[in-house]
């Protein structure tokens, strides 16, 4: 029987180029979770080094605090029996990549989901992978940062199968107010022009420092898949806001019908889906 109810965490937390101090405080909200009986926690894109933008940390960075800090966040999911969606990078056939590690609640690594609109990052190659996996159980497809501006990228994997879209962001800050609106419309757009659930895990502003790299506009969000928005954290604050999800209450109407429904572009959509990987759904 598929499963009903899921207890998904947006953790919203401060993160800077330390990644050693970043992935203790990660493993420390993953154990809050856990006492919190949440099932998949979400962290913000580049949480894991501090969405850190200078030269010099990408040409001097030992690529081996990466993997050590990602086996530590795998052990503490399989230690405390939670899921997790991480904003981190890796590396494949030379390439790198501003990537989501996507960790089961067992520790198994179900895989990784790579940024592909890039915003201006020259330190990153776009993906080229449009993946859904499971956690827990449940068909789950994800989404970083100016990804969020690409509706397609969450209505084909939505109507392959998804119910869950976690969507990992460091966007700009609080300052870029004509900005503001659109970061607040277009998670809540895709909610509901799918009929899934968004789970937004978005980097806090920084009162010392405003438009400090790595800093956001906060605003972390859980989405029903009417488009309502069922919890929602300030723009400075480290925090996480859980909510248990109905799952039935997912059920991809939208997204099925802009590929059934018989119309002009049905058999365009219908080609579209095969792109989605379902191999870890």
């Amino acid at each position: 029987m598929p499963r009903r109810w899921l207890r998904v965490a947006a953790v919203q937390m401060h993160a800077d180029d330390n990644v050693e101090r970043n992935v203790r405080n990660i493993v420390d909200r993953l154990n809050t979770g856990a006492r919190e009986r949440v099932d998949v926690a979400a962290f913000h894109e580049g949480v894991l080094f501090g969405y850190c933008d200078r030269p010099d940390f990408w040409s001097n960075l030992d690529r081996s605090r990466i993997e050590n800090a990602e086996r530590q966040i795998v052990r503490a999911c399989r230690e405390n029996g939670i899921a997790a969606v991480v904003g981190s990078t890796h590396q494949d056939n030379g390439n790198r990549y501003n990537s989501l590690l996507v960790v089961d609640r067992d520790g198994t690594v179900r895989g990784r989901y790579g940024k592909i609109h890039l915003a201006g990052e020259q330190w990153f190659e776009p993906s080229q992978h449009l993946p859904i996996y499971s956690l827990c159980g449940v068909p789950c497809c994800f989404l970083i940062c100016h990804d969020i501006r690409y509706p397609e990228l969450v209505r084909l994997p939505a109507a392959a199968g998804a119910k869950v879209c976690f969507f990992c962001s460091c966007e700009s800050s609080v300052t870029n107010e004509h900005k503001l609106s659109a970061y607040r419309a277009m998670p809540i757009s895709r909610a509901t022009e799918n009929g899934i659930y968004v789970v937004m895990a978005n980097a806090p502003a920084d009162r010392t420092d405003i438009d400090r790299a790595g800093s956001s506009h906060g605003e972390s969000k859980i989405i029903h898949p009417d488009g309502n928005v069922i919890v929602e954290a300030g723009m400075f604050s480290d925090e996480i806001v859980i909510r248990r999800l109905d799952l039935h209450e997912a059920s991809r109407n939208i997204a099925m019908r802009a590929v059934n429904d018989v119309t002009c572009i049905s058999g365009w959509m219908k080609e579209g889906v095969s792109f989605v990987d379902r191999g870890g759904a």
